[in-house]
């Protein structure tokens, strides 16, 4: 073979292998579709409660930010949530009200977080959360206690027919 036989040939040349994505395997560059937006996955949050795990993404489109909560129960449970304002201090009350809905606490605990991305400042940090339903059980509030402040995410269920993963990286 000669000198460009070589340089130009196809044997050598390998295409990486692009990891499938999953809702589980969501990685800092994704794109995530979901309801016509395309948003850039730009964080993520792993939480630990034991042996329990569950994520958070964090997705980016303008300026409009919203979180995939994605975990593994006995099925595979999602759900989207945007921060909103609800003055809330710990220790978590039994029963909150939002836009008019009742909502009570279904579970509650502290876990430990591993963060990435425009998360990666709270690290191996620990907090507190609580969880609460609506009496409808249609929507979600989500309590996550950060040193003093208490963050408040609104949310509802998604299924996954409803997302569209794009890989921006291996």
């Amino acid at each position: 073979m000669g000198f460009f036989s070589k340089l130009f040939s196809s044997k050598n040349k390998s295409t990486p292998e692009v990891e499938e994505r999953t809702v589980l395997n969501i990685r800092i560059g994704d794109i995530v579709t979901f309801d016509l937006v395309d948003y850039e996955v730009v964080g993520k949050i792993t939480y630990r409660d034991g042996s329990y795990e569950w994520f958070a993404y964090q997705l980016l489109e303008g300026s409009s930010t919203k979180w995939l909560a994605a975990e593994m129960d006995d099925e595979l449970e999602l759900g989207v949530y945007e921060t909103v304002k609800l003055p809330v201090a710990e220790p978590f009350p039994k029963e909150l009200k939002y836009e008019g809905k009742m909502y009570y606490k279904d579970e509650q605990g502290e876990a430990r977080v591993t963060g990435e991305g425009r998360s990666e400042n709270i690290n191996g940090r620990t907090t507190r959360y609580a969880d609460y339903i609506s009496e409808d059980e249609e929507t979600y509030l989500s309590l996550e206690s950060w040193g003093s402040e208490v963050e408040v995410s609104y949310g509802y269920d998604i299924e996954p027919y409803e997302i569209k993963i794009i890989a921006g990286s291996k």
